[in-house]
């Protein structure tokens, strides 16, 4: 029987994608004779890669850590300046009860520097890590805070900042660990591979009739009319000009 493999365009996967993909043809074939069906050595080929897909699939998650990092110091940027912006407001107002307390508070930042969150991440963490250390002992600022309802920005800054701290950490511990990665040979070696293994199980399902080629062929091609659908679904979306960029990657069908 001439059986034939789905194909599609492994360039327009992302890396994450693709890495998954890649297991999963692999997950999906393990689960047959392999030698039974004369494809061990083709299949070895594509098995050998996997260390290597591992190494594409590290360094897209430092690229999701750092792009958590950039999103995090914004965040820490944009309190600041709702804060300050919040007491140049009760600064406006004619209410005296309160005009200690936005001197108090505009001293405060003053003092700490109203370009906080600007500069460079090391620099912006020690800033902030002086901030709130600054903060949490002045009980004169603490009250203002609370008098110009501030706390829960203080208190969001400081959740903000120690997971800046923590994932900067992560980011740094794995970047030591992680070697020079070059995705697009790992991928043009992987394609290679695949593309050797798609061919030999076509070959083999005409040379040996008598085998059950089918039904593995049956599973690999619903995965990959899955990600072809998906694929397909995304060009569209560019051309009607949405930035799919931002999108999630392809979900992994149950």
């Amino acid at each position: 029987m001439n059986i034939t493999i789905l194909r599609i365009q492994l360039s327009h996967l992302w890396n994450s994608e693709y890495c998954i993909f890649v297991n999963q043809i692999v997950t999906i074939f393990q689960k047959f004779e392999i030698e039974a069906l004369h494809l061990k050595k083709s299949f070895d080929r594509v098995l050998a890669l996997l260390p290597e897909i591992a190494k594409i699939k590290a360094k897209e998650l430092g690229n999701v850590i750092s792009n958590q990092l950039k999103d995090l110091n914004t965040e820490r940027r944009t309190l600041i300046v709702t804060i300050a912006d919040q007491v140049n407001k009760y600064g406006k107002l004619s209410m005296p009860s309160l005009s200690q307390q936005v001197l108090v508070m505009k001293r405060f930042l003053d003092k700490h520097g109203r370009d906080i969150g600007t500069s460079n991440y090391n620099s912006n963490t020690d800033r902030f890590n002086d901030l709130l250390a600054d903060y949490e002992a002045n009980t004169e600022v603490q009250a203002a805070s609370v008098a110009l309802q501030l706390v829960v920005f203080f208190d969001h800054l400081q959740k903000i900042n120690t997971q800046f701290a923590t994932l900067y950490l992560q980011r740094s511990d794995e970047n030591s660990s992680v070697e020079k990665v070059d995705a697009e040979a790992i991928r043009a070696q992987t394609d290679k591979a695949l593309t050797a293994f798609f061919e030999a199980f076509e070959f083999c399902s005409t040379e040996y009739e008598e085998l059950d080629y089918q039904t593995p062929a049956n599973k690999m091609n619903e995965l990959i009319s899955h990600y072809k659908t998906q694929l397909k679904a995304r060009q569209t979306r560019r051309h009607e000009g949405q930035d799919v960029q931002t999108e999630d990657p392809i979900t992994i069908p149950s």
